[in-house]
């Protein structure tokens, strides 16, 4: 293994993996939700969360203000972990922020992804349906993310732990609602959609949508599940990944 890791990941590089699958959380999610994918994946193929500023080991540290900006400081910050062939992963908004990450990756001439999944996510291009929240005021903030069912209800009740996470939720809502596609070169890596069974947020059409932006291949797959599949079926989220990467 390497030395200290970065900010961004704070697995350590593994000189020996061949491919390095790195994966974004929904808003007001943390790269804990991915700890225990790793068991899913074979020898060789190295699973490295992202932990987005202003939550977990970074609490206090302010959000980038656009998607374009985060994905710069990604890509400058983190750079060793691009050195091989990478696969990424995103759910809502991280399948966005996945998705201009491999723009971005395109425009540097770096290695393009070996493959891009989105997951709960509508195609770029597709208008965002959803009233914004990030603007109202606390209460009423609060009331809109329980609406949505994203964020325990533990840490809905808890009031001393809710103030600490506000800022970072509500700098997540602001990057997902002012996010701006911009049409541009199509990737040439695969993509494959995923969507819960149960999604009310993300429709079917919505996920077909994406397959506009590639040259390469596209597939739709369906798991159980509503929004926050990547929450309650986390294993079967995994294995589908893995699998997937396997068959290539």
């Amino acid at each position: 293994m390497s030395q200290n890791p970065c900010s961004w990941i704070r697995s350590r590089l593994d000189p020996a993996a061949r491919l390095r699958l790195i994966c974004f959380p929904y808003a007001g999610g943390t790269a804990s939700l991915f700890y225990s994918w790793e068991q899913h994946f074979p020898k060789g193929i190295q699973v490295f969360p992202i932990e987005l500023p202003g939550r977990a080991t970074r609490i206090g540290e302010p959000m980038p203000k656009s998607v374009a900006e985060l994905v710069d400081r990604i890509l400058d910050e983190a750079a060793p972990y691009f050195d091989r062939p990478v696969t990424l992963f995103g759910h809502s908004l991280g399948a966005l922020v996945a998705f201009e990450l491999a723009r971005a990756m395109d425009r540097r001439q770096m290695l393009s992804p070996a493959r891009l999944f989105v997951s709960a996510s509508r195609a770029p291009q597709v208008p965002r349906r959803q009233p914004p929240i990030h603007h109202l005021e606390d209460r009423e903030f609060i009331q809109a993310m329980a609406k949505i069912n994203g964020t325990p209800d533990e840490i809905l009740k808890h009031q001393e732990l809710l103030h600490l996470l506000l800022p970072a939720l509500r700098a997540d809502f602001r990057l997902a609602e002012t996010y701006q596609y911009i049409p541009g070169q199509r990737l040439s890596c695969a993509i494959t959609a995923i969507g819960g069974q149960e999604d009310a947020l993300t429709t079917r059409g919505d996920l077909v949508a994406w397959h506009s932006q590639t040259t390469g291949a596209f597939n739709l797959r369906i798991v159980p599940g509503a929004h926050f599949f990547l929450q309650s079926h986390a294993s079967s989220v995994a294995k589908l990944v893995a699998n997937t990467i396997s068959q290539v």
